[in-house]
């Protein structure tokens, strides 16, 4: 009886062995075969180009970054003087045209100020700082230079006049003009490669449109430039647009 018994327990091993080899198989014939299966229709088909349109524009939009900074003892004596001088720079500029929606807070601020006292050897408070300044779109941008005067000259030496950067307040029109290059650079990319591959260029099959914004263009405008008559020009600038296009292969 206990040599059967071991003679079935050994076929029923071997039995067990053998359907795990099976299984063991087909999972490694089945997990390649799913991994490296390819769907060649997702693939993207006919001639892909980019193509590219700029357009050079005379800004008509000035944007100053300013505004004031005082330093005091206190806080309260700082903020003080930094509303006062505000308030001027303020008035500065709605009197020169600037329209109050135009004008907007980007950064206030209350800090400490400090040094390092060598004979007590710690640092010490001197006084506080408090800064305000606000960007200020100025739409007619020939009165820049003269707007500058007036701001500085109302917020005095609390003034501070960081930079200014020139755009354009509504450019719809000129990328009109750059999608028209940018579609013709495709047509003309896309002609060259079908002519390349010796094949004929379909219809377009697939569009999508880039605007690559053109960031503001900052200066410096230091004090030192915030003199009577300011000289300040605005130069150009440059809208780009991009467009990717699909052809078909006929």
């Amino acid at each position: 009886m206990k040599r059967n018994f071991l003679v079935a327990t050994g076929m029923a091993a071997i039995g067990l062995a053998l359907v795990l080899s099976l299984v063991g198989f087909s999972a490694c014939t089945a997990g390649p075969t799913t991994i490296g299966t390819v769907d060649l229709n997702s693939q993207q088909e006919g001639i892909w180009v980019t193509g590219e349109g700029k357009v050079t524009v005379t800004p008509d939009i000035a944007t100053l970054w300013l505004g004031i900074e005082a330093q005091a003892a206190t806080v309260a004596e700082a903020q003080s003087q930094a509303a006062e001088a505000m308030n001027e720079v303020m008035t500065a500029l709605t009197d020169n045209g600037v329209d109050e929606d135009d004008i907007q807070t980007q950064y206030f601020s209350i800090d400490q100020v400090t040094r390092w006292d060598d004979f007590e050897d710690e640092v010490v408070v001197v006084g506080y700082r408090v800064t305000n300044m606000v960007t200020a779109k100025i739409r007619e941008i020939d009165k820049v230079g003269s707007i500058i005067d007036a701001v500085a000259a109302a917020g005095g030496d609390y003034t501070r006049i960081n930079s200014i950067g020139f755009s354009v307040d509504d450019p719809s029109a000129y990328y009109e003009e750059a999608r028209q290059e940018a579609m013709a650079d495709a047509r003309a990319k896309a002609e060259q490669l079908a002519d390349l591959a010796g094949v004929e260029l379909g219809k377009p099959t697939y569009i999508s449109e880039g605007v690559i914004y053109p960031p503001v263009i900052y200066r410096d405008a230091g004090m030192e430039e915030a003199a009577p008559s300011a000289p300040i020009s605005p130069g150009e600038i440059e809208l780009t647009l991009t467009v990717q296009v699909a052809y078909a292969i006929d």
